[in-house]
């Protein structure tokens, strides 16, 4: 029975040590507490059990939940944040951009002349 018991905590500190490693990578850069994202990184790596549950106590920031989603936020944190910056150009419709259809109609003439030419150039 003591194998066993051994063996189980094996599994547990593992899992553990899985979880803190994936969370320190996942956690944004410079909203970990008391050091920074790749010093947690290394005391996780380097001391599994002791790591992690330092890493717990002492480094994950305050109210991080699951994913990062915190109860007291009106939404969950998007998926993909730099679609949220401020600025950021919004593809439009080609349809509603005068100038790109202009260009397009120029190239694909440029091409057919391009096109014309070599025929005649291979005709010759």
């Amino acid at each position: 029975m003591p194998l066993f018991a051994g063996g189980l905590f094996s599994f547990v500190v593992m899992g553990l040590w899985i979880f803190c490693l994936v969370d320190v990578i996942t956690t944004a850069d410079g909203t970990t507490r008391n050091l920074p994202k790749m010093g947690w990184l290394f005391i996780v790596l380097l001391l599994p059990l002791i790591g992690s549950i330092l890493w717990l106590v002492a480094g994950r920031p305050e109210g991080a939940g699951v994913a990062g989603y915190r109860p007291g936020r009106a939404e969950p944190p998007s998926r993909f944040p730099e679609y949220d910056r401020p600025g950021r150009h919004v593809a439009m419709s080609p349809d509603d951009d005068a100038e790109f259809l202009r260009k397009c109609r120029e190239r694909a003439e440029q091409q057919r002349r391009a096109a014309k030419q070599r025929e005649q150039r291979e005709e010759s």
